[in-house]
């Protein structure tokens, strides 16, 4: 089951890579057309940022992620010794490297895993987590983000945010050239083109609008996939659901973060902004707390 998992997710790897390329050239291709009257130059435009971005994030997305969210690193036992022994014991069960140790300065407690692969992982825990819980609440915790380095699910949110900035950084690049008037589109050109023209590019308005939101939604709900799988995972490597239902009550307690990174929202073991749900929970970064609770109250 473990195994089949794994590779499951390394094929969804490649679906999302697909989907989140394709998104990422329509848009720089609606850029490119509603604001430099040139498709080509857009998709090329697409394609240089979407390939840096994702080149930096793979190859170095444990010190991206952490710099975006204030994460400092431990490097012996002796700076936190209850967090680097529990995150060491729960790479032992669960089989794979010990990963790099954060601590995030922050009162409220979450936690997220992030890296390319398990031998390039790394393990963040604000400060609150640490002082809220106690060892069998901090092993729960820690084994939900050990299940999802081995299950590469770190790999796949890390596509997914590189892409997602990628898209983010097209739309800013186009309305910023629009405030400037850099580039736009002329009125002549709209009407010898007719219909089909006009089409075009409310087409390409629309596109350039809702791209991000769609980006958003695929990334949100990737994110709560995995969480339901992640909480599993954890009882599977620690024997005791319990530990992680006090821990998940505890976190949803505790007040908003201050210091997460927006675009890492979805890395965290719970919603870091405490966020209201949203219409049909498209926007949620994480299912209910009630709901994943009420799952590991039945195993």
């Amino acid at each position: 089951m473990l195994f089949e998992q794994i590779r499951q997710n390394k094929r969804r790897t490649v679906y999302v890579l697909i989907g989140f390329t394709l998104l990422v050239l329509a848009i720089g291709a609606a850029i490119g057309y509603v604001f430099f009257n040139s498709s080509m130059m857009g998709l090329l435009m697409a394609l240089v940022i979407s390939v840096v971005y994702s080149a930096i994030m793979i190859g170095n997305s444990t010190n991206v992620v952490m710099s975006m969210n204030n994460g400092h690193e431990i490097t012996t036992a002796d700076q936190a010794p209850e967090l680097w022994h529990v995150v060491e014991d729960m790479a032992l069960v669960a089989q794979v490297p010990m990963p790099r140790v954060f601590i995030i300065d922050d009162a409220s407690p979450n936690a997220f895993a992030t890296g390319n692969d398990p031998q390039h992982a790394a393990v963040a825990a604000t400060s609150g987590i640490l002082q809220m819980l106690n060892r069998e609440e901090l092993e729960g915790v820690i084994g939900h983000e050990m299940s999802h380095v081995r299950n590469y699910d770190i790999r796949l949110q890390t596509i997914a945010l590189a892409l997602s900035a990628a898209i983010s950084l097209l739309v800013n690049i186009g309305m910023n050239s629009f405030w400037w008037g850099g580039g736009r589109r002329s009125r002549d050109d709209d009407d010898n083109g007719g219909y089909g023209q006009i089409i075009m590019l409310v087409l390409s308005i629309v596109l350039v609008i809702l791209g991000p939101l769609a980006a958003s939604i695929a990334q949100m709900a990737l994110s709560r996939n995995r969480e339901y799988l992640a909480d599993a995972g954890s009882v599977e490597l620690t024997r005791n659901p319990q530990g992680l239902i006090s821990a998940l009550q505890k976190i949803s307690g505790g007040e908003p973060m201050k210091a997460a990174d927006p675009s890492s929202a979805s890395l965290y073991i719970s919603d870091p902004f405490k966020s209201k749900r949203t219409f049909a929970n498209l926007f949620d970064t994480h299912p209910p707390m009630d709901e994943r609770i009420a799952r590991l109250e039945k195993m």
